[in-house]
């Protein structure tokens, strides 16, 4: 199974995941200041800048798309309960 490793910005922690991981899993397993409140992709409280790395990211699904557009979110954006991991590195940056 493709490995990928996940940099957060705010702890500078790296973490090496399996592919199809999400980010909000990822940052439970670094410690990293993602809030969240759902897992479900309907509040929009995990909101994530993608520093890099945003094509080795599963592209948004429906509902992430229309969460992320009813919140004008940029299109470095991300909702980390939603965001799968594909491979390769990633940086990310809670917004919070």
């Amino acid at each position: 199974m493709p490995k990928a490793k996940v940099t957060f910005a705010d702890n500078g922690v790296t973490v090496t995941v399996s592919a199809g991981t999400r980010l909000i899993e990822v940052s439970e397993q670094a410690g990293a200041s993602i809030v969240y409140g759902c897992r479900e992709g309907e509040c929009g409280t995990c909101l994530i800048k993608i520093v890099s790395g945003g094509e080795n990211l599963a592209e948004a699904s429906v509902l992430e798309d229309e969460v992320l557009k009813n919140m004008l979110a940029h299109r470095d954006q991300r909702l980390a309960c939603q965001a799968q991991v594909l491979g390769g590195e990633i940086i990310v940056k809670p917004l919070t």
